[in-house]
């Protein structure tokens, strides 16, 4: 299929002004100023965008796409995530992992729902492990995973700092890092270890001990629910200052935020305060892991569960009351999940580039996605359907 997009405001995302771009099968193959791309001879798909904005698809890295929870029980298990709710939200590309239960969920099964989602339309890739050293893979190992399965890009989520982790040695800590870097080194990937933060006391020690301790850089963890609270979310900066990447959990309202966590507006502004580079944070959705609420005693006293919309929920707040620009905000949820995880052909609209478009109405509503350059969603309606939807 052959699509030009014509006359939208396209960020790539730097601001390239009104184009027209056109979609060949998967891959974008140009940008012109409008009406410069003619055909004779053959179907073409012509769509107007010239009332939209366009940007670049959404990149979540970090989904449980099987379901997470079950810190209540088997009936507080979460479900599956849907691929009309992914294209709902403007995610075109994602990460999925498992989490707390590495038990009734399993490497095979979050490999093959990965594989599901890909085949609906979108791009899939996962994390081997979930909250406890040693980490759960599909091969025996995270090193040999990495190398050899096409999808795993690193380990994780592994938990630091919580109540529910397995309480890791460091030594335990720094050879699954070393493990992470030769591996994504010999399968040419960027071998992440992507850490789960809790409310714990000791809050980034683990990860600040490995870089200042040993010869694994700052890039290869990247830490995960750093706005959590202040306190956690400052140490998270300090680790930025050497280096580092770290992820902010979207929450679902922008504004109010439970348990002192602090939102990504709050986040982003104390990161510009410290003088933290932008370019070092992403943002992820958590989506259809639980949300579990736990006294001082530990005990589970309330439970709700993310969901990916929150991502669109928060990058609206961001541009409707310009807290960043419109470059800085597609950069937190696109190109820069994109480049640290090193997924280049993600991230960014340009020639070359994998066909993961957003077009956005004037007031930042999501009106159409294209995923590796099918429709998905068209003037608000969801096309994407799973096998399974009614």
């Amino acid at each position: 299929m052959i699509t030009v997009l014509k006359g939208g405001q396209v960020f790539s995302p730097e601001h390239l002004g009104n184009k027209d771009i056109l979609l060949i099968h998967d891959s974008i193959g140009g940008i012109t100023y409008p009406g410069e791309i003619k055909f004779s001879g053959i179907q073409i798909q012509e769509l107007d965008a010239s009332k939209n904005i366009i940007i670049p698809g959404f990149v979540d890295s970090h989904v449980h796409i099987l379901g997470g929870g079950g810190e209540g029980g088997p009936t507080t298990r979460a479900p599956e995530i849907r691929i009309e709710d992914i294209i709902a939200s403007g995610v075109t590309s994602l990460i999925g992992c498992l989490g707390t239960d590495g038990i009734t969920r399993h490497m095979s099964s979050l490999l093959a729902k990965a594989r599901a989602l890909e085949m609906e339309g979108i791009t899939t890739y996962i994390f081997s492990g979930s909250y406890e050293i040693p980490v759960n893979t599909l091969t025996g190992s995270i090193r040999s995973d990495l190398i050899i399965v096409d999808k795993v890009i690193g380990a994780g989520e592994i938990a630091i700092s919580d109540h529910r982790s397995s309480q890791p040695t460091f030594a335990e800590f720094a050879h699954l890092a070393a493990e992470c870097r030769v591996g994504g080194m010999l399968g040419d990937k960027a071998g992440i270890l992507h850490c789960h933060l809790g409310e714990g006391p000791r809050k980034l020690e683990l990860i600040l001990k490995l870089i200042e301790e040993t010869e694994i850089p700052p890039t290869q963890v990247i830490p995960t629910h750093c706005n959590r609270n202040r306190a956690l979310l400052e140490e998270a900066i300090r680790f930025m200052h050497k280096g580092g990447y770290i992820d902010l959990t979207a929450d679902p309202n922008p504004e109010t935020q439970p348990g002192g966590h602090e939102s990504i507006a709050a986040a982003v502004r104390l990161c510009q305060e410290k003088q933290a580079s932008l370019k070092q944070v992403t943002i992820s959705s958590d989506s259809n892991g639980s949300m579990p609420v736990f006294d001082s005693q530990g005990k589970l006293i309330g439970l709700t569960i993310a969901t990916q919309k929150s991502l669109l929920t928060n990058f609206q707040y961001l541009r409707q009351n310009n807290i960043l620009s419109m470059e800085d905000t597609i950069r937190l949820f696109s190109t820069n999940p994109a480049t640290c995880y090193r997924l280049d052909a993600l991230g960014e609209i340009k020639t070359g580039k994998q066909a993961d478009i957003l077009l956005l109405d004037k007031d930042y509503n999501l009106a159409g996605v294209f995923a590796k350059g099918k429709m998905m969603m068209w003037e608000g309606k969801v096309l994407a359907q799973g096998t399974f939807s009614s």
